[in-house]
């Protein structure tokens, strides 16, 4: 493989990944828990864009065990998100890991 070949593979790897990271900025990930009580949704940049909250996931006297419900709707989306980044990753790279990326 000569230099040329090299460097258009960088340059078409490189816009892959910018179109990867815009895809991945607009996308958005659900994460439930409590059989769907509490669903957290988020961007792939990790930002949170809602919670539900059902109303049969409120007892005033057992607040903590909502908190832990909306901590893990959060965690569940965000393996969502980890997954995706993945899947698309390894698309975008025909598999080839890249130290720092995967």
């Amino acid at each position: 493989m000569n230099m040329g070949n090299m460097m258009k593979q960088a340059q078409e790897m490189q816009k892959k990944m910018q179109m990867l990271q815009k895809e991945m900025e607009e996308a958005i990930f659900q994460g439930q828990a409590g059989g769907g009580l509490v669903t957290v949704t988020i961007t792939g940049k990790s930002e949170c864009k809602g919670v539900e909250i059902q109303p049969d996931a409120v007892d005033p006297e057992d607040i903590e065990t909502l908190e832990d419900l909306v901590m893990v709707a959060f965690n569940d989306a965000q393996a969502k998100v980890g997954t995706a980044m993945n899947e698309r990753m390894a698309a975008a790279t025909g598999g080839m890991k890249i130290p720092g990326l995967m």
